[in-house]
């Protein structure tokens, strides 16, 4: 509160004016933490953390001992061996196949998945793997193949002969 100066007396000074003697003012901010807190508990209870997606893959049962393999036509099987540096090496066919390379690009390997499946819509892709070949290369093929709508692709283990045909096409 604010006082009125003035001597005792109650007359006027000499000099005539009557002077108010001003007050520091003092905010409580207790109210303001408060409701500071309120709100960020209220903000921290009411939102959702993003989950992680993650791809389903459907796995085939094992076969059994006495369960025999069914025949595929080698003419339906496309076979890509994911190399070093992004590279994608693929071929059609396993007796003589003509190995050629692409790139993770739309224009790559999601234009030759598109193209062979409508060539031919019974079409199995083989996944393989070299050892020079980044985890992102996997994530990157799985990703493709779920553009491309291709329901039938396996990985598989990578051999000897697929290493051969990959340093054969480098030359």
């Amino acid at each position: 509160m604010a006082e009125l100066g003035g001597g005792g007396g109650g007359g006027k000074k000499k000099g005539g004016k009557v002077r108010v003697k001003k007050s520091s003012t003092r905010i409580d901010m207790t109210p303001m933490v408060d409701l500071a807190f309120l709100l960020l508990t209220f903000f921290v209870m009411t939102t959702t953390l993003n989950k992680p997606q993650a791809m389903q893959i459907n796995m085939p049962d094992k076969p059994k001992e006495g369960d025999e393999q069914p025949e595929v036509n080698e003419r339906n099987v496309l076979t890509l061996v994911l190399g070093e540096n992004d590279k994608i090496y693929w071929y059609i066919g396993i007796t003589d196949p003509k190995v050629e390379v692409t790139n993770f690009s739309a224009t790559g390997i999601r234009k030759v998945l598109q193209e062979k499946k409508a060539e031919n819509p019974k079409i199995i892709v083989l996944i393989k793997s070299l050892d020079e070949a980044r985890y992102k290369n996997m994530v990157d093929i799985m990703d493709e193949m779920s553009i491309s709508s291709m329901q039938r692709f396996a990985l598989v283990e990578i051999t000897d002969v697929d290493k051969e045909l990959v340093k054969e096409s480098e030359l």
